[in-house]
């Protein structure tokens, strides 16, 4: 076991402390498969939380995508969420992103954007969810991915995280397919001591379908914004605003 103050694979271990790693990416899927999950981002003990690894691209023929590994907790502030994989087959989901991390004494991880599906059919995957900062600003949700193609909705955007100082904007919502509903927009984080967060924005739908919901704004001093609601298709309604 090597002593501290010595370096173990380029990593420094000085006066014990411990490094923040950041989350492997998940493997591609393979003609039929679906992709693997992003590993989790490592705990920072004397600093910052690793960033979550990105999910893997679904099978080339179809299969799902990976999810996006979380953020890890951090001392200081919080790792960033992975981001979701894209589908590239005919068929099949896209990957969640994944949520930021924990900032004990700093500012909460952005979750990680989701992945896109399609590009014939499929529902795009979830933003992440943002962390919370213990001493400083929540984290932004991830965006929603975008359903491309034929037929799909888009993903709904994260909420955004609560924060001791100001709450973390919603994520947005992604557009849908030429069928298929926008994804509605993340909430805003609560401010514990400042401004809410702003909510996110409905994602549009193009031919049949309607606009993705607006997030609501986050609690704060002040409240934050409402998210617009996304434009409805041709046959279809818009969204409603989120509330305030």
């Amino acid at each position: 076991m090597a002593e501290l103050g010595h370096d173990v694979v380029g990593v420094d271990i000085d006066a014990g402390k411990v490094a923040k790693l950041a989350g492997g990416a998940g493997g591609a899927g393979g003609v039929w498969g679906n992709g693997g999950a992003g590993g989790a981002g490592g705990t920072g003990s004397t600093g910052d939380g690793g960033s979550g690894g990105a999910g893997g691209a679904g099978g080339m023929f179809e299969g799902s995508a990976g999810a996006g590994g979380a953020g890890g907790t951090g001392s200081v502030n919080g790792g960033a969420g992975g981001h979701g994989g894209n589908t590239r087959g005919i068929s099949g989901n896209g990957g969640d992103g994944g949520a930021g991390g924990t900032g004990i004494t700093g500012f909460g991880g952005a979750g990680g954007d989701a992945g896109n599906s399609g590009p014939v059919q499929g529902t795009a995957g979830r933003g992440g969810n943002g962390g919370f900062g213990g001493g400083g600003a929540g984290g932004a949700g991830g965006n929603g991915g975008n359903a491309a193609g034929i037929s799909g909705s888009g993903g709904a955007g994260g909420a955004g995280g609560a924060g001791e100082t100001t709450g973390g904007n919603g994520g947005h919502g992604g557009n849908a397919a030429l069928v298929g509903y926008g994804g509605d927009g993340g909430p805003g984080g609560q401010g514990v001591t400042g401004r809410g967060g702003d909510g996110g924005n409905g994602g549009g739908a193009v031919l049949v379908g309607n606009g993705g919901t607006g997030g609501n704004a986050g609690i704060g001093v002040p409240e934050g914004n409402a998210g617009t609601g996304g434009a409805g298709g041709v046959f279809g309604s818009a969204g409603n605003n989120g509330l305030t």
